[in-house]
């Protein structure tokens, strides 16, 4: 994948809080960010990697102006999206968008698939004006995404669970977006189709110099296709770095451990020690003080429960930890 120039986005202090139901203790604040500092370059694939609500939706939702963040500042090309009001706002739009986890939820039934790709010019008149043009976009974006045009007329329950993610891909480069957040776009799909589209959005990468935001919970897959990784723990990032240092070379325990638990990503054939956690994720509502990880972590010492932990400021490869794991030296 190319290398990125410059940051298509910035995020400084992000932070976003749910009101919840009480719970036994009286709590009904969820901070399901917290603090959180991001950038993305431009033609670069960000992996964003944790345990399930670690926050990594919640972030794509404020990435998508679905959400207002309570706190810190989101750039676009150095413009705040959360201050442009009217066509400002919706030209802006057009330049994030998504592809879903679920091709069989993220498609309406009732559309034909040239239906459901042209749908956002409903909105944004301008982009394809005249309907014979739109007709022939869509067409192109078929082929782009390696449907047929004869598939134009079909409906989402005609094709296979890979041809319909495809149709979603086509959909999110309706309207030549400069990113788009892919939210565990493979999951659903079976493994030989995830490679095909893994392949299909390298080289839509490659071709269109996009970037993705690729949020996932497997590990091998963010590593096939990432830049730089990104990795979460209840509402923080904990380490990020290329994905060579992050996956060669975790820095903190938590890396280590969700990296641990996946041998089959080392190539090697050394393989990894496992690193059982103990105890249970803690709730949201009432993370620990300090280090987050540090009631499951076998580094923890007292500092970690009264200090949060920085990253190193102008590292490349940083780990929010007291006592990171230092690199292993090779014989």
């Amino acid at each position: 994948m190319s290398e990125p120039t410059t940051n298509v986005i910035e995020a400084r202090g992000l932070a976003k809080t749910f009101h919840v139901p009480k719970n036994k203790d009286g709590k009904d604040r969820l901070r399901a960010l917290d603090g959180i500092d991001l950038t993305l370059g431009r033609g670069e694939t960000l992996g964003l990697v944790g345990e399930s609500g670690c926050g990594k939706s919640t972030l794509a939702r404020l990435l998508l102006m679905l959400e207002r963040p309570d706190e810190g500042t989101l750039r676009f090309d150095g413009v705040d999206p959360f201050t442009l009001k009217g066509k400002e706002l919706l030209a802006w739009r057009r330049r994030v968008q998504m592809v879903f986890q679920d091709p069989f939820a993220s498609l309406n039934p009732r559309m034909t698939a040239a239906d459901i790709i042209a749908e956002p010019w409903r909105t944004h008149r301008d982009v394809v004006p005249s309907r014979q043009d739109r007709r022939k976009r869509v067409l192109e974006l078929l082929d782009l995404v390696g449907l047929r045009a004869g598939d134009a007329g079909r409906y989402p329950q005609e094709f296979s669970g890979g041809q319909r993610q495809r149709i979603g891909i086509a959909r999110a480069l309706a309207l030549d977006p400069e990113v788009i957040v892919c939210d565990e776009p493979v999951s659903a799909l079976d493994l030989s189709v995830q490679a095909q589209v893994l392949n299909l959005l390298d080289e839509l990468q490659r071709e269109l110099k996009v970037s993705y935001v690729f949020i996932s919970h497997d590990l091998s897959v963010v590593r096939h296709v990432a830049d730089r990784v990104a990795v979460m723990y209840l509402g923080r990032i904990v380490e990020t770095g290329t994905a060579e240092e992050v996956f060669e070379a975790p820095r903190h325990p938590y890396t280590a451990a969700l990296l641990s638990a996946a041998p089959e990503l080392d190539v090697s054939g050394a393989r990894r020690e496992r690193i059982l956690l103990e105890g249970e994720v803690p709730s949201p509502l009432d993370p620990p003080s300090g280090c987050r990880f540090r009631t499951r972590c076998w580094k923890a010492e007292d500092t970690c429960a009264t200090t949060v932990p920085e990253s190193q400021a102008g590292a490349a490869h940083q780990a929010a930890c007291h006592f990171p794991l230092e690199p292993a030296v090779s014989g």
